[in-house]
């Protein structure tokens, strides 16, 4: 009798041991509760956006669990040029309608691009200003080693317009593919002077010295974004377009310094 007892506690623990199982494995599969599918949305922003939408991108990944948000940063022109030649590419955020203007010709703008913000040029320094630039005029100076964006990039368009306007030609040392790299070289100590955004040289905080000069209105710069028509994620590149151009965007972007359209 007490064999046949302690069989059946045997059999009854076995069981329960096989339930167990059953269960844990149906939980690591994924029945009763399946996590969401990893999505991928690839952002190709202007470089003066990559803390505005590094912000962004981490207020979607909440608002939509499962899906990642990949962002690449560089001049406007090259990614205008990577989009048109095949990228991978959801939505497209670009420092001017020109550079805009690349992807709508070439039938990759999905319905009309938004104007969702505005900047302007500033000078940026060295702490401290060491060469005492004050105007726009003082880049021309020959003691006065100046770096500026490549022509092509819209804060090179910029540079342009206002030398147009001012009358005053420029020699810079370089010519940069972005607005992130001309910050660099002049909070590095590579250049006395630069010509970026007002809001990088906000974002750079203490690293560099900000020169406001009124002939920077000149060249006013508008920031269209666009979800593309060949995103391989359509609605997620919608709503991420909605998101930039709403109540969140707004007041990321102002709180950047940006400007509205």
């Amino acid at each position: 009798m007490r064999r046949r007892c302690e069989r059946g506690r045997l059999i009854v623990r076995t069981r329960l041991q096989v339930l167990l199982a059953a269960v844990v494995v149906a939980l690591l599969s994924g029945c009763g509760g399946a996590a969401p599918e990893t999505r991928e949305l690839n952002v190709f922003a202007a470089a003066s956006l990559t803390d505005t939408f590094t912000a962004l991108k981490a207020q979607f990944e909440t608002e939509n669990p499962g899906v990642e948000v990949r962002l690449n940063f560089a001049g406007s022109s090259d990614l205008a040029q990577q989009i048109v030649n095949g990228a991978p590419a959801d939505v497209f955020a670009a420092a001017n309608e020109s550079t805009m203007t690349t992807v709508v010709d070439a039938g990759q703008v999905a319905g009309e691009p938004t104007p969702f913000a505005t900047n302007v040029l500033q000078i940026a320094t060295p702490p401290g200003n060491p060469k005492g630039v004050a105007t726009f005029a003082d880049l021309a100076r020959p003691d006065v080693t100046v770096v500026v964006c490549a022509p092509q990039v819209p804060c090179g368009s910029a540079t342009e317009k206002i030398e147009r306007a001012t009358g005053v030609t420029l020699s810079p040392v370089s010519e940069e593919p972005d607005v992130r790299s001309v910050l660099g070289k002049v909070s590095t100590g590579n250049a006395d002077a630069g010509l970026v955004y007002v809001t990088d040289v906000r974002s750079a905080g203490d690293s560099v010295q900000g020169v406001a000069f009124p002939e920077a209105d000149q060249a006013v710069n508008d920031y269209p974004i666009a979800a593309l028509s060949s995103a391989p994620q359509p609605e997620l590149a919608a709503s991420f377009v909605a998101l930039a151009t709403g109540e969140f965007g707004r007041k990321t972007l102002e709180d950047a310094g940006f400007g509205t359209p």
